[in-house]
């Protein structure tokens, strides 16, 4: 059986108090779906909001001096968003499981359509390791690390694959669902923004 699940890389925050988080280890992803737990919903915000957690330039507003407003300031007001993550696939027959590279992020889903839908041969996920997927006929191959001199794959069918994909966007969808009602009870104040902002983060480039 293959799986593909949205998944977020959870941020280096040292000691992080604005809202309860998850017991999670830095720069390993968590899942994106609608049985997250509370804490879990927290924890992908703040890791949302973090890889977003940039000096503004001098076009835009200056950061807040509050602690929660200066945080969430990047993930309020930049355009676009980076949501640092991707797509996990897993084989569980053979146990082989494709992770997303660094500098890539959920917004670049739209490649792994364009291979399904044929607007594109291959399509690359990062680095270190180096994802990727290549269109063979009706297949779809995936190799975990591009870069690796006996490379893991995974062989889908395109119809499987394109099914899987629509399930990732039921999967954000139910993320979204909870983060909002999460934003409702955490952070009031900012629930209507943080909805918007969550949105346009997760948003199929």
């Amino acid at each position: 059986m293959i799986t593909v699940r949205p998944v977020v890389e959870v941020a280096r925050r040292e000691d992080f108090a604005l809202w309860p988080v998850a017991a999670r280890a830095p720069f390993t992803f968590l899942e994106l779906g609608a049985a997250m737990t509370p804490d879990e919903v927290g924890t992908a915000v703040m890791s949302l909001a973090a890889c977003n957690d940039v000096e503004p330039d001098d076009a835009g507003p200056p950061r807040p001096a509050g602690a929660l407003d200066g945080f969430l300031h990047g993930l309020l007001t930049l355009d676009p968003l980076f949501a640092a993550g991707g797509l996990r696939v897993t084989d569980t027959r053979t146990g082989v499981r494709l992770d997303p590279g660094c500098c890539t992020g959920l917004e670049d889903r739209g490649d792994w359509w364009a291979v399904v839908d044929e607007t594109r041969p291959a399509a690359w996920f990062g680095h270190d390791p180096t994802p990727a997927a290549e269109r063979d006929g009706a297949t779809i191959r995936l190799t975990v690390d591009a870069e690796a001199a006996r490379p893991e794959r995974i062989e889908v069918s395109a119809a499987a694959l394109r099914g899987l994909l629509a399930g990732v966007e039921d999967d954000l969808a139910g993320f979204l669902r909870l983060a909002g009602a999460w934003a409702d009870e955490r952070l009031p104040g900012h629930a209507d923004r943080v909805r918007a902002a969550l949105a346009r983060a997760l948003a199929r480039s």
